[in-house]
């Protein structure tokens, strides 16, 4: 349904109070509480702004009409860049995260709104991942996402990266939180998985302006929106001063459920998930451990969409029986968790094949995204 005219003045408001300086998400709600609605904070006079405690700044930016000029500046560029502003009094906006204590007053959103009010399962984890990492964050989204749960992350390099791959594996959605503005991909290289989320239909999203660059105290602060958007957070792996332990804060504040992968515990990046399954996140090691863990609500509606169903088994991306044989035999001999080295390969696979034909064959794996070549001719499962 197409936007009222009175509509779109509410939502220029939010827009306005969300860009006026010193002003924050609390405060702008808290204040449109003290008035009784958007359109009376607008309404009031510098007097009464700054009775209701506002900062002079942010009281002469709302009298004044500076904060209404720069909504309108934002606006133009919002619907430049393709993308949509949803208020905090939008009936589209997330329901999810209105629960949390500080959401946002205005979302930035490019791709399907409605993703945002689907049920979704954040995954996140280090920059930094191993190999066992990437995989288990890559197949865990994919099975969860064949079966109609979004899969919410922030785009970073790393399991945010592997997480996003893995829904898009199953030709699912999955919804991307930037600490950037929405018109800003980063890092610059995940710029094309960027436009496979939109084309399947998912969502970026941002609570921050327009050409908003990559500032490093921004992503600290998207973090609660990815909790925030979830019904769960399932941590893959982290150390012990990774900005993982922020989204866990946040989910265990949000009152939302907790999962972690378990890891080898003479690595570093298994610090984060062990500690959290010590104190009482759900250890995670298939889709179902998840499943399970979900509301009998949420459950019975993606069984009545028919998503889970239709997903059948597990959506393993192990699967190589209409590989060519050669390629079939290589994918034998990898482990997604432990690199296996070229010459590795070439002696066991001698008696078989040429080294011709095993280079060529993984050639083949690696264009179609079924194996990783990791430094010094390392080869792992993608998956």
């Amino acid at each position: 349904m197409p936007a009222t005219t009175a509509d779109t003045a509410v939502q220029m408001q939010w827009l306005a109070l969300a860009l006026t300086p010193t002003l924050g998400p609390t405060r702008g709600r808290k204040l449109v509480e003290h008035f009784g609605s958007v359109e009376a904070v607008f309404r009031a006079s510098l007097t009464e702004l700054e009775a209701a405690g506002l900062q002079a700044s942010a009281a002469q930016s709302i009298a004044l009409g500076k904060s209404a000029a720069l909504a309108q500046e934002e606006a133009v560029r919002t619907t430049a860049a393709g993308a949509e502003i949803v208020s905090y009094s939008d009936p589209l906006y997330p329901q999810q995260l209105k629960q949390i204590y500080d959401p946002p007053l205005v979302l930035y959103v490019r791709g399907s709104v409605e993703v945002l009010n689907t049920p979704g399962i954040a995954v996140v984890g280090t920059r930094h991942p191993t190999p066992y990492g990437i995989g288990m964050a890559e197949r865990l989204s994919c099975d969860l996402a064949a079966r109609g749960i979004i899969i919410i992350s922030g785009m970073a390099r790393g399991v945010d990266t592997a997480a996003h791959r893995g829904a898009i594996s199953a030709k699912a959605k999955t919804a991307a939180i930037f600490g950037t503005g929405v018109d800003v991909p980063y890092p610059r290289e995940n710029t094309r998985l960027s436009e496979q989320i939109l084309a399947l239909g998912g969502a970026l999203v941002s609570e921050f302006p327009m050409g908003t660059f990559a500032a490093p105290q921004n992503f600290p602060i998207r973090n609660r929106i990815i909790s925030g958007l979830s019904i769960g957070v399932l941590v893959v792996e982290a150390g012990e001063y990774s900005g993982t332990r922020i989204t866990a804060r946040c989910a265990l504040e949000q009152n939302r459920e907790l999962f972690a992968i378990p890891g080898n515990v003479t690595n570093r990046n298994s610090w984060g998930p062990n500690t959290l399954i010590k104190q009482g996140a759900k250890l995670t090691a298939t889709w179902e451990d998840v499943w399970e863990e979900l509301p009998a609500d949420i459950r019975e509606h993606l069984d009545n969409t028919g998503s889970a169903s239709e997903a059948g088994g597990t959506a393993s991306l192990f699967d190589g029986s209409e590989l060519p044989p050669h390629e079939r035999k290589i994918m034998a001999k990898l482990k997604a968790d432990t690199p296996t080295q070229i010459d590795e390969l070439v002696e066991v696979l001698g008696p078989e094949m040429s080294s011709s034909e095993i280079f060529a064959a993984l050639f083949e794996l690696e264009m179609s995204g079924k194996v990783r070549q990791m430094p010094g001719k390392n080869y792992v499962k993608a998956f």
